[in-house]
């Protein structure tokens, strides 16, 4: 493509604003680089607008109140439906991006409006319009809410996780396929605002990824909350004559379920068709990812030298926007090194933290917070094993947050190196009590170190020093 084709050109493109693409261009941009960032929706993505932030402001209303309800001298909490849509409402600017692009402003980055095709080695095309990049192209198109061939599902006009976030409408009725953390956190919001909720899963358990105990404990609390669960039933047929109809889900026990809507939440797949990437000569894997190498560059793209890299979800590594963002930061970090001939420092700019387990929270109620490896996991490695477990109401802490705490922690350990390579802990308001193990484990911090972190009395951190009891130390 000859160089008079070029409309404008930048150091960086990075097509996809959400907040991985917006991390990798940031720290682009303060490494000295001119940088645009290319994106066809909302700026700010699937996370701000659709997944985490609605679902996070729709949830924190509803576990407020059931932890109210559990403390005497307040029980009389109750969830306002109203108020709870109002809040989500509040949290996506009511689907406008204006505070997003403003950041963008802020920040020196410039934006280009508009879908964004690969079209060449460098060279980016925008609603016909072809962009340069000096220096790098950055990837980072996230995922997209998968919608199995499941007979009739298509034509039932069925919700996916941008629906059940934005809706205005409370369903008398919800069934939802899939038992992952969107579907059990899905079916708390709407469990509490007044729908009638049916969870259909085909395995045997819900978060079939995480340790068992926290699944189980999961599944009792949506039971508690009213959800009916079908686990080990998989659908065959959905049917809904008309728009706007019921719903009936066939499923292969010979049952059926009949709700108002349906709600998908069985997994994503990558935004990687008509990228170009033909363009460029690479391939996807079998699953629509983009394979990259440690330092998130893509692999097979034409060039003498790294310049197409691909963080967040659409490399498939670590379906989390907390981890995307974190390949964002080091990409953008890198490419700020090579491009200015600064030196390359792979402790800061590989995301080699990845390769020890990932960091999760499920808000469900109660809720689960795990980093590192399951158990599972750590023995598939070949460590050496020792799983250590204490019920939460052992820290002096948990009995203040709530009468007749329920909950559980376990810690998985590498018996040959003394340290925690995974820890999970159940239980009302844990979210908050999962970053020192991540750090331990990052740190690769030995349990006997540990021991001298003393915690606060009387706070449920408290967990940690039982574990440590627990364990011998």
């Amino acid at each position: 493509m000859a160089e008079s084709t070029v409309d404008h050109s930048w150091d960086v493109i990075v097509i996809g604003a959400g907040p991985v693409g917006e991390n990798a261009a940031d720290r682009a941009r303060k490494a000295g680089l001119t940088v645009a960032i290319v994106e066809k929706h909302l700026v700010g993505g699937e996370c701000s607008f659709y997944a985490c932030s609605p679902s996070k402001a729709l949830l924190r209303p509803v576990l407020v109140t059931h932890a109210s309800q559990r403390v005497q001298g307040s029980e009389g909490a109750r969830v306002d439906r109203d108020g709870v849509l109002a809040r989500r409402d509040s949290w996506i600017d009511n689907l406008s991006d204006k505070g997003a692009v403003g950041w963008l402003d802020s920040a020196g980055i410039d934006l280009v409006r508009g879908t964004a095709r690969l079209a060449g080695e460098r060279r980016v095309e925008v609603e016909g319009r072809v962009y340069e990049a000096r220096h790098a192209v950055i990837v980072a198109t996230g995922t997209a809410p998968l919608v199995p061939d499941l007979p009739g599902l298509r034509d039932a006009n069925p919700w996916t996780n941008r629906d059940a976030t934005t809706s205005p409408r409370v369903p008398e009725r919800l069934v939802v396929l899939g038992g992952g953390p969107v579907a059990c956190e899905l079916a708390v919001v709407f469990a509490a605002i007044g729908s009638e909720v049916t969870i259909v899963e085909q395995e045997d358990r819900l978060l079939g990824r995480m340790e068992r105990f926290a699944a189980e404990a999961v599944a009792a609390g949506l039971r508690e909350q009213g959800v009916r669960i079908r686990t080990g039933a998989a659908a065959t047929k959905v049917t809904r004559p008309g728009q706007g109809g019921e719903v009936t889900v066939d499923l292969d026990n010979g049952e059926s379920v009949v709700a108002d809507e349906i709600l998908v939440a069985v997994g994503r797949v990558p935004n990687t068709a008509d990228l170009g990437l033909d363009s460029v000569g690479v391939a996807t894997d079998e699953k629509g990812y983009l394979p990259v190498t440690e330092r998130m560059e893509v692999k097979g793209a034409v060039g003498d030298e790294p310049w197409l890299y691909a963080v967040g979800d659409v490399n498939g590594i670590a379906l989390l926007t907390h981890m995307g963002k974190y390949q964002g930061r080091a990409c953008g970090d890198l490419v700020g090194a090579r491009a200015t001939g600064r030196p390359v420092d792979p402790a800061s700019m590989t995301p080699w933290a990845e390769g020890l387990g990932t960091v999760q929270v499920v808000w469900t109620d109660p809720e689960v917070a795990a980093t590192g490896l399951t158990e599972e996991q750590a023995r598939e490695r070949g460590i050496r094993v020792r799983v250590v477990e204490v019920p939460m109401d052992s820290a002096a802490g948990s009995g203040l947050q709530a009468e007749g705490y329920q909950g559980r922690a376990r810690m998985v350990v590498d018996e040959d190196k003394g340290t925690m390579v995974g820890a999970t802990l159940v239980g009302q308001d844990v979210a908050e009590l999962v970053h020192p193990a991540t750090v331990a484990i990052v740190g690769e911090v030995p349990l006997r170190t540990l021991w001298h972190a003393v915690p606060a009395f009387p706070s449920m951190s408290e967990i940690w020093l039982r574990l440590l009891e627990e364990y011998g130390i």
